[in-house]
């Protein structure tokens, strides 16, 4: 199955999908408008924000949460550090003069436009503006009410699943689909601000493909691309990255975010893992056979022989290049009669037999 996200379309048989994320790095209007920039310099088919609304998401304004930032680019030296949630939202959100902007800002660039929602309003909101995508956090994956909101929209709706168990996974797809919905999109989104090696999980993208014959994506929480590779081999139709104007900025997210030097590099090793894939099937170019050929062997005689002769009692070697009787057809062709005199290192050829 396959959905469209602005003039582009995700699922098997697709390009990879790649979006973005510039929701937890931006520090306002005009540092979101760069990030936009750079994404769409780098050839990024999509940018994701967050729309955030801290004093209705957030009622214990001291709940504190934990991050690991960058403190050295040589050493990759990191410090944990612990703020209040509330604090680290506040940095990122907009007004919705300043979303519409940013919007407008980003068609001009040709880049899909998604958002992450929280409350009803929001989703009205992207609705306003001709957002392309809802995005659902791994938060709120049992927030059926908020889920069955935004599937009324009849936009394609990404659901990260975070720590969600499959059953809830199930739930939340039913929710989409009880609106007549089937534009979806399933996010393996492994928690932790980096990820931990041994909770990304990879192997469930194959999973979550068999069981709800959805595009299915990966968004990455780990520094590089080397799990993104390995996502796309397995059968990810989207990658989901986050982007940075600075590593050690000392706000969440950064550390493991791609810099502006990298943004177009993990675009074209993307494409190139896409084009190294294949297909299913062992097709071979006509270059490839040629040079297969070269170096595979034929039928050489090691003797002269006179006509009349079977090949079978004429004394032959196998030798390069290929272009002739290749070793796997000696048998069939023993029994068979030269029709001339023929000099040592001839090639036999289908015209010397009878």
């Amino acid at each position: 199955m396959s959905v469209s996200l602005g003039s582009r379309v995700v699922g098997d048989g697709q390009p990879c999908f790649i979006t973005y994320e510039a929701g937890p790095t931006h520090s306002g209007l005009e540092s979101a408008k760069r990030l936009v920039k750079l994404a769409a310099d780098a050839g990024a088919d999509a940018v994701k924000f967050q729309i955030i609304d801290p004093d209705r998401l957030v009622a214990d304004r001291k709940l504190p949460f934990t991050y690991d930032v960058l403190l050295d680019r040589a050493s990759e030296r990191t410090e944990t550090v612990s703020e209040p949630l509330y604090d680290i939202l506040c940095r990122r959100a907009l007004d919705k003069d300043e979303w519409r902007k940013l919007k407008a800002f980003s068609d001009g660039l040709g880049l899909a436009f998604f958002a992450t929602i929280g409350f009803d309003d929001e989703i009205r909101l992207l609705e306003e503006i001709g957002c392309h995508s809802i995005k659902i956090a791994s938060a709120d994956v049992n927030h059926l009410p908020l889920i069955r909101k935004a599937a009324r929209t009849g936009m394609c709706i990404q659901l990260d699943t975070g720590n969600a168990s499959l059953g809830e996974i199930e739930v939340a797809v039913d929710a989409v689909r009880s609106e007549g919905n089937e534009s979806i999109v399933i996010h393996q989104c492994p928690s932790g601000y980096p990820a931990k090696r041994d909770g990304i999980n990879l192997n469930i993208i194959r999973t979550l493909k068999q069981m709800f014959g959805l595009p299915v994506a990966y968004s990455d929480h780990t520094p590089g691309w080397e799990m993104d590779v390995a996502a796309i081999a397995l059968g990810a139709n989207m990658v989901e990255k986050t982007i940075t104007e600075d590593r050690t900025t000392r706000s969440v997210e950064h550390i493991f975010s791609l810099e502006p030097a990298d943004m177009a590099r993990f675009v074209r090793v993307v494409r190139d893992v896409e084009a190294a894939m294949g297909t299913s099937r062992r097709i071979l170019a006509p270059e490839e056979r040629r040079k297969r050929d070269n170096y595979r062997r034929s039928i050489f005689l090691a003797a002269p022989v006179a006509a009349g002769t079977k090949l079978s009692d004429a004394k032959i070697e196998f030798r390069r290049p290929g272009h002739g009787y290749g070793p796997d057809r000696y048998d069939e062709l023993s029994p068979r009669i030269f029709r001339r005199d023929l000099p040592a290192g001839h090639m036999v050829a289908p015209d010397d037999l009878s």
